[in-house]
């Protein structure tokens, strides 16, 4: 996966185990994971701005259709959500830095971009 890391969590006790933020599956988390592209696309949208289709399509250099796929595997998975106006978000509570792309699912903490040095 390149510059992009996932730091998943486990622990032995049930009870410490974190809990998926509010409409975001494992099973379907794991599934939207599973692809390059998924990545490059929470990744532009880890900066913070939401983002039509179209957009999309021009930053990472992928037809519309196939963003438009992607982006209903990652909305099932609660990963992302779109308003009424078409443009896709990441979740304001599970993103945490726009600066390092680093969003928090509950059970995962994905930082998309890496760290810039000064």
């Amino acid at each position: 996966m390149g510059a992009m890391t996932a730091l998943l969590t486990s622990a032995m006790n049930p009870s410490d185990v974190p809990q998926p933020a509010p409409g975001v599956s494992r099973r379907l988390v794991a599934k939207a994971l599973g692809h390059e592209r998924r990545w490059r696309l929470l990744a532009e949208l880890s900066r913070g701005e939401g983002l039509m289709v179209v957009e999309l399509s021009e930053r990472v250099g992928i037809s519309q259709n196939t963003i438009s796929k992607h982006m209903r595997t990652l909305r099932d998975a609660g990963m992302v959500v779109v308003n009424r106006a078409g443009m896709y978000s990441i979740p304001a509570p599970c993103l945490i830095s726009t600066e390092e792309g680093t969003v928090d699912y509950g059970h995962c903490v994905l930082r998309l971009r890496p760290k810039t040095t000064g």
